[in-house]
């Protein structure tokens, strides 16, 4: 369905503004859509992404700091974050051998099993995007992406 479908719009000022809004409310979609899935694992998006990051890492630690500078959502506070998926075990603190100040964090396998489930229900989705969307498109839309955060930026 087009974006002035959706909301009921006639039309835009320009195909910039259209193309704007579209971005904002699909992604508003997305975050809608990722947080009702994860909610069945209780967890948030923000939480899903820290647990990516750690996975990401293949067992090697990483700091609070590092995890922050990765973020999807920069807001995040990442601290409190860290202490709910270390109630949950999802991810566990390592001290620092080096520096006994710096702690940093290592992925479970209780949250490498949790990942392995949600990916398992995102691969329906992965699945519907591969046949929706070709890989040259995927390009040109990260291309364009890109320049909007670029713009942001100024």
């Amino acid at each position: 369905m087009k974006i002035e479908e959706e909301i009921q719009q006639g039309s835009f000022q320009s195909e910039q503004q259209r193309l704007l809004i579209n971005i904002v409310y699909t992604g508003n979609q997305f975050t809608l859509s990722n947080n009702r899935m994860l909610k069945q694992f209780s967890i948030t998006t923000q939480q899903f992404n820290v647990l990516r990051i750690l996975r990401g890492q293949k067992g090697n630690p990483i700091s609070v700091k590092d995890i922050h500078g990765r973020m999807l959502d920069s807001t995040s506070n990442v601290s409190r974050l860290v202490d709910k998926l270390l109630a949950k075990g999802l991810i566990e603190r390592i001290i620092c051998p080096k520096d006994r100040r710096r702690v940093e964090l290592t992925i479970t396998n209780k949250g490498l099993d949790l990942l392995g489930k949600i990916d398992e229900c995102f691969g329906g989705l992965k699945v519907e995007m591969e046949n929706a969307i070709t890989e040259e498109e995927a390009k040109i839309a990260s291309r364009i992406l890109d320049k909007f955060r670029i713009i942001n930026q100024i």
